[in-house]
Protein backbone atom coordinates (compact mmCIF):
# COMPACT_ATOMS: atom_id res chain seq x y z
CA UNK A 1 0.00 0.00 0.00
CA UNK A 2 1.33 3.54 -1.47
CA UNK A 3 0.38 6.60 0.76
CA UNK A 4 0.68 9.81 -0.26
CA UNK A 5 -0.21 13.17 1.82
CA UNK A 6 2.23 16.34 2.63
CA UNK A 7 1.00 16.17 6.85
CA UNK A 8 3.40 14.68 8.29
CA UNK A 9 1.26 13.80 11.43
CA UNK A 10 -1.92 12.79 9.40
CA UNK A 11 0.58 10.03 7.34
CA UNK A 12 1.76 8.81 10.58
CA UNK A 13 -1.16 8.24 11.72
CA UNK A 14 -2.66 6.58 9.18
CA UNK A 15 -0.17 4.32 8.10
CA UNK A 16 -0.06 2.81 11.48
CA UNK A 17 -4.10 2.31 11.59
CA UNK A 18 -3.07 0.31 7.60
CA UNK A 19 -0.66 -1.58 9.62
CA UNK A 20 -2.60 -2.45 12.11
CA UNK A 21 -5.38 -3.72 9.55
CA UNK A 22 -2.24 -6.14 8.09
CA UNK A 23 -0.86 -3.71 5.41
CA UNK A 24 2.24 -3.39 4.32
CA UNK A 25 2.72 0.19 4.10
CA UNK A 26 4.96 2.72 2.11
CA UNK A 27 4.71 6.47 2.72
CA UNK A 28 5.27 9.42 0.40
CA UNK A 29 5.40 13.19 0.89
CA UNK A 30 5.35 14.71 -2.68
CA UNK A 31 4.71 13.79 -5.76
CA UNK A 32 7.88 13.06 -6.84
CA UNK A 33 8.31 10.70 -3.78
CA UNK A 34 5.28 8.75 -4.64
CA UNK A 35 5.83 8.37 -8.14
CA UNK A 36 9.39 7.11 -7.59
CA UNK A 37 7.93 4.89 -4.87
CA UNK A 38 5.34 3.72 -6.96
CA UNK A 39 7.76 2.61 -9.53
CA UNK A 40 10.38 1.03 -7.86
CA UNK A 41 7.84 -1.06 -5.90
CA UNK A 42 4.49 -1.12 -7.52
CA UNK A 43 1.87 -1.02 -4.98
CA UNK A 44 -1.06 -3.26 -4.84
CA UNK A 45 -3.54 0.15 -4.30
CA UNK A 46 -2.94 3.90 -3.72
CA UNK A 47 -4.47 6.06 -1.00
CA UNK A 48 -3.32 9.19 -2.57
CA UNK A 49 -4.05 13.23 -1.21
CA UNK A 50 -5.07 15.92 -3.75
CA UNK A 51 -3.47 18.52 -2.49
CA UNK A 52 0.43 17.83 -2.47
CA UNK A 53 2.68 20.81 -2.38
CA UNK A 54 4.86 20.24 -6.04
CA UNK A 55 1.86 18.82 -7.75
CA UNK A 56 -1.61 17.93 -7.60
CA UNK A 57 -2.87 14.41 -7.16
CA UNK A 58 -4.61 14.19 -10.36
CA UNK A 59 -1.60 15.01 -11.88
CA UNK A 60 0.05 11.79 -10.63
CA UNK A 61 -3.38 10.19 -10.66
CA UNK A 62 -2.93 10.59 -14.47
CA UNK A 63 1.10 9.73 -14.12
CA UNK A 64 0.40 6.39 -12.76
CA UNK A 65 -2.67 5.30 -14.95
CA UNK A 66 -0.32 5.58 -17.86
CA UNK A 67 1.02 2.00 -16.24
CA UNK A 68 -0.19 1.25 -13.32
CA UNK A 69 -4.33 -0.72 -13.11
CA UNK A 70 -3.37 -0.27 -9.05
CA UNK A 71 -6.71 0.85 -7.00
CA UNK A 72 -6.64 4.52 -6.40
CA UNK A 73 -8.29 5.82 -3.32
CA UNK A 74 -8.59 10.08 -3.20
CA UNK A 75 -8.42 11.63 0.24
CA UNK A 76 -9.72 15.19 -0.06
CA UNK A 77 -10.55 18.45 2.59
CA UNK A 78 -13.99 19.33 2.44
CA UNK A 79 -14.59 21.78 -0.70
CA UNK A 80 -12.27 20.60 -3.28
CA UNK A 81 -15.25 18.81 -4.85
CA UNK A 82 -14.27 19.68 -8.50
CA UNK A 83 -10.62 18.52 -8.02
CA UNK A 84 -12.42 15.26 -7.04
CA UNK A 85 -14.49 14.88 -9.57
CA UNK A 86 -11.46 15.85 -11.57
CA UNK A 87 -9.51 13.70 -10.30
CA UNK A 88 -12.25 10.42 -10.93
CA UNK A 89 -12.24 11.60 -14.27
CA UNK A 90 -8.55 10.83 -14.74
CA UNK A 91 -8.94 7.30 -13.67
CA UNK A 92 -9.16 7.32 -9.78
CA UNK A 93 -11.43 4.51 -8.19
CA UNK A 94 -12.99 6.17 -5.17
CA UNK A 95 -12.60 9.38 -2.55
CA UNK A 96 -12.72 9.53 0.76
CA UNK A 97 -13.39 13.37 2.33
CA UNK A 98 -11.72 14.36 5.25
CA UNK A 99 -11.73 14.10 8.21
CA UNK A 100 -13.09 10.18 7.64
CA UNK A 101 -12.89 7.28 10.54
CA UNK A 102 -10.44 4.31 9.87
CA UNK A 103 -12.86 1.89 9.16
CA UNK A 104 -14.82 4.01 5.79
CA UNK A 105 -11.17 3.90 4.51
CA UNK A 106 -10.31 0.52 5.17
CA UNK A 107 -14.10 -0.39 4.27
CA UNK A 108 -13.29 1.53 0.43
CA UNK A 109 -10.20 -0.10 0.24
CA UNK A 110 -11.41 -3.35 0.80
CA UNK A 111 -13.54 -2.55 -1.90
CA UNK A 112 -11.58 -1.54 -4.75
CA UNK A 113 -8.85 -4.47 -4.38
CA UNK A 114 -11.71 -6.34 -4.51
CA UNK A 115 -12.87 -5.70 -7.94
CA UNK A 116 -9.38 -5.32 -8.86
CA UNK A 117 -8.77 -8.71 -8.50
CA UNK A 118 -12.29 -9.92 -9.82
CA UNK A 119 -12.96 -11.00 -13.62
CA UNK A 120 -15.79 -9.87 -15.24
CA UNK A 121 -18.69 -12.59 -14.98
CA UNK A 122 -21.39 -13.35 -17.24
CA UNK A 123 -24.03 -13.38 -14.97
CA UNK A 124 -24.16 -10.41 -11.87
CA UNK A 125 -25.90 -11.59 -8.74
CA UNK A 126 -26.52 -8.20 -6.57
CA UNK A 127 -28.79 -8.95 -3.53
CA UNK A 128 -32.10 -9.41 -5.34
CA UNK A 129 -30.90 -7.87 -8.37
CA UNK A 130 -29.58 -10.51 -11.69
CA UNK A 131 -27.85 -8.99 -14.71
CA UNK A 132 -27.31 -11.13 -17.50
CA UNK A 133 -24.57 -9.07 -19.31
CA UNK A 134 -24.24 -11.62 -22.47
CA UNK A 135 -27.69 -11.66 -22.94
CA UNK A 136 -28.52 -8.43 -21.78
CA UNK A 137 -31.06 -9.55 -19.06
CA UNK A 138 -32.21 -8.25 -15.59
CA UNK A 139 -34.60 -9.68 -13.55
CA UNK A 140 -35.48 -8.72 -9.89
CA UNK A 141 -36.34 -11.16 -8.00
CA UNK A 142 -36.80 -13.63 -10.90
CA UNK A 143 -39.08 -11.36 -12.12
CA UNK A 144 -38.11 -9.84 -15.75
CA UNK A 145 -37.35 -6.14 -16.26
CA UNK A 146 -37.43 -4.71 -19.55
CA UNK A 147 -34.79 -1.94 -20.03
CA UNK A 148 -33.99 0.04 -23.15
CA UNK A 149 -30.50 -0.41 -25.15
CA UNK A 150 -29.46 2.59 -23.23
CA UNK A 151 -30.63 2.03 -19.81
CA UNK A 152 -29.29 -1.12 -19.68
CA UNK A 153 -25.49 0.22 -20.79
CA UNK A 154 -26.07 2.52 -17.98
CA UNK A 155 -26.72 0.01 -15.54
CA UNK A 156 -24.07 -2.36 -16.78
CA UNK A 157 -21.58 0.40 -16.32
CA UNK A 158 -22.55 1.02 -12.90
CA UNK A 159 -22.95 -2.80 -11.38
CA UNK A 160 -19.38 -3.85 -12.85
CA UNK A 161 -18.08 -1.05 -10.67
CA UNK A 162 -20.12 -1.89 -8.17
CA UNK A 163 -19.40 0.46 -4.89
CA UNK A 164 -17.59 3.25 -7.17
CA UNK A 165 -18.70 6.95 -7.84
CA UNK A 166 -19.16 7.32 -11.55
CA UNK A 167 -19.40 11.06 -12.51
CA UNK A 168 -21.98 12.32 -15.22
CA UNK A 169 -19.40 13.13 -17.27
CA UNK A 170 -17.83 9.15 -17.07
CA UNK A 171 -21.47 7.59 -17.11
CA UNK A 172 -22.41 9.66 -20.30
CA UNK A 173 -19.45 9.62 -22.75
CA UNK A 174 -19.08 5.44 -21.92
CA UNK A 175 -22.58 5.22 -22.62
CA UNK A 176 -23.45 7.74 -25.28
CA UNK A 177 -20.24 8.74 -26.37
CA UNK A 178 -17.86 11.91 -25.90
CA UNK A 179 -20.62 14.72 -27.81
CA UNK A 180 -22.54 14.37 -24.89
CA UNK A 181 -19.87 14.56 -21.61
CA UNK A 182 -22.01 17.50 -20.22
CA UNK A 183 -25.14 16.62 -20.39
CA UNK A 184 -26.10 15.76 -16.93
CA UNK A 185 -29.38 16.16 -17.32
CA UNK A 186 -29.72 14.31 -20.14
CA UNK A 187 -28.56 11.49 -17.97
CA UNK A 188 -30.88 12.38 -14.84
CA UNK A 189 -33.87 11.10 -16.84
CA UNK A 190 -32.64 7.84 -17.36
CA UNK A 191 -31.42 7.24 -14.25
CA UNK A 192 -34.88 8.33 -13.11
CA UNK A 193 -36.57 5.44 -15.54
CA UNK A 194 -34.35 2.90 -13.96
CA UNK A 195 -35.41 3.48 -10.66
CA UNK A 196 -38.72 3.16 -11.43
CA UNK A 197 -38.23 -0.43 -13.04
CA UNK A 198 -35.84 -1.62 -10.57
CA UNK A 199 -36.33 0.27 -6.85
CA UNK A 200 -39.31 -0.94 -4.89
CA UNK A 201 -39.49 2.98 -4.09
CA UNK A 202 -38.10 4.97 -6.15
CA UNK A 203 -37.85 7.81 -4.24
CA UNK A 204 -35.47 5.93 -1.87
CA UNK A 205 -33.08 4.13 -4.04
CA UNK A 206 -31.22 1.02 -2.95
CA UNK A 207 -29.20 0.32 -5.94
CA UNK A 208 -28.41 3.95 -7.66
CA UNK A 209 -27.58 5.95 -5.10
CA UNK A 210 -26.71 9.58 -6.31
CA UNK A 211 -23.63 11.31 -5.00
CA UNK A 212 -24.66 15.16 -5.27
CA UNK A 213 -23.08 17.45 -7.71
CA UNK A 214 -20.77 14.24 -8.70
CA UNK A 215 -22.07 11.22 -10.22
CA UNK A 216 -23.68 7.84 -9.22
CA UNK A 217 -22.99 5.13 -7.15
CA UNK A 218 -23.87 1.69 -7.31
CA UNK A 219 -24.51 -1.06 -4.09
CA UNK A 220 -26.04 -4.25 -3.15
CA UNK A 221 -29.08 -3.69 -0.98
CA UNK A 222 -28.77 -5.19 2.51
CA UNK A 223 -31.17 -8.57 2.82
Amino acid sequence: MLVVDDEPQFLRALATSLRGAGYEVETAETAAAALTAAALRPPDAVVLDLLLPDQKGTDVCRELRTWSDAPIVLVSAVGDEDEKIAALDVGADDYVTKPFAIGELLARLRAVLRRAGQPGEPVLRLGPLTIDLEKSLVAVDGEPVHLTPHEFRILRLLAQNEGKLLTHRTILREVWGPAYGEESNYLHVYVSQLRRKLEPDPAKPRYILTEPGAGYRFVTPAT
